[in-house]
């Protein structure tokens, strides 16, 4: 009996110091380790105010060039796809129609020209002869509407040697602008109609445009900037990474689209280099304005909760608080417009682990730590 009373208190005595154990190990605080995150400086910064659009280039002017006249196309002076400038010959037709018809009007004055001399001088013949009673008067009346007539007849004479002189040099087609040549649409031998399908187009690609949209709600921002002078515009040169090319606001259309809720615009680019191309869509940046002097923070920092825009803001104790703020996106960078003063630190990358009061460590702060060891 002894023994057994001496087994059960050496059970309960081991049963209650693993209980006092299992105790302390629960009631032992458990502390996390600082989360690691990238953070970065607030700081004051003038701002350019841009706003993105996507951007269709167009040929500053482009001429469609047809026949005025009808005919057998005689040469062509040009190569497709080449330059060409105002005034330069492009396609010759046939003129030898015309030709014959202006000599066969001159010689029709000739001819018309010579009877209204005779009828004039008939008529000065019989106004001596009708001052002195020796003709009656429907006579010299007769005449004289006869003379009237053939002058008539010359001046209309004229006016189509005149028309002749047109249509010939109709048959000297040229260039009205200076610009690029396209496709060549009817070769020479074929016959063409006045004002039928174009021969060629020409675009004119300096300077060229960029047409493209803006909403509604920027309209009054983009009328301010206008008045107060050219307001910019750089466009992205497609499949050129960091090759841009600077022009200025041209146009700003008279109406907003009720349709889609936006303003159509256009943005005039020197084009030297002829890196825009017609057809070509590009992003263009339009700068609005410059704010001088404003809190700024990469613009990943910003998140966006129930409550709208907030960030992290990492305190001298090495912890974080969700500080709500008013931001305006500008490329890379945000404006931070209330929330933040010029040198607070917020967190830039890791912010989906972090809640209120969370310990963090900095790269920096990891990096010192790595060199001490």
């Amino acid at each position: 009996m002894a023994m057994k009373r001496t087994v059960v208190i050496l059970l309960s005595a081991v049963a209650l110091l693993c209980c006092t154990a299992c105790t302390d190990k629960k009631d032992k605080p458990k502390t996390k380790p600082p989360i690691p995150v990238k953070v970065a400086q607030a700081r004051l910064q003038d701002v350019p105010i841009q706003v993105k659009a996507i951007g269709n280039i167009e040929a500053y002017a482009s001429v469609a060039i047809k026949a005025q006249v009808s005919g057998q196309i005689a040469r062509v002076h040009f190569t497709e796809g080449s330059d060409v400038a105002q005034g330069d010959l492009l396609v010759s037709i046939d003129p030898e129609p015309f030709l014959a018809l202006l000599s066969q009007g001159e010689a029709a004055l000739a001819k018309d020209q010579a009877q209204a001399n005779f009828a004039r001088a008939q008529v000065r013949r019989y106004e001596e002869l009708l001052a002195r009673g020796l003709v009656a008067r429907d006579q010299y009346d007769l005449l004289q509407a006869n003379a009237e007539s053939l002058e008539a007849t010359v001046v209309a004479d004229r006016a189509a040697i005149k028309n002749a002189q047109i249509q010939l040099g109709y048959c000297s087609i040229r260039s009205p602008i200076s610009g690029r040549t396209g496709t060549l649409a009817i070769q020479p031998g074929n016959l063409v109609q006045a004002n039928d399908l174009p021969i060629v187009t020409i675009n004119q690609l300096n300077p060229i445009y960029a047409t493209f949209s803006l909403p509604e709600k920027r309209l009054a921002e983009v009328k301010l900037a206008m008045a107060a002078g050219q307001l910019r515009v750089e466009a992205v040169i497609p499949n050129e990474p960091g090759s841009t090319e600077l022009g200025t606001i041209s146009f700003l259309d008279n109406a907003v689209n009720p349709a889609t809720g936006t303003i159509k615009l256009k943005g005039v680019f020197a084009n030297t280099a002829r890196k825009l191309w017609p057809g070509q869509f590009t992003d263009l940046l339009i700068t609005l304005a410059s704010r001088q002097n404003v809190v700024v923070i990469p613009t990943q920092a910003v998140q966006t909760g129930q409550q709208g825009e907030f960030v992290y803001v990492v305190t001298p104790e090495s912890k974080v608080e969700m500080r709500p703020i008013t931001a305006l996106a500008a490329g890379e960078e945000a404006v931070i417009d209330k929330g933040l003063a010029q040198g607070e630190t917020v967190v830039v990358d890791g912010q989906l682990r972090l809640t209120p009061g969370a310990s963090v460590t900095t790269q920096d702060q990891a990096a010192a730590e790595v060199k001490q060891q």
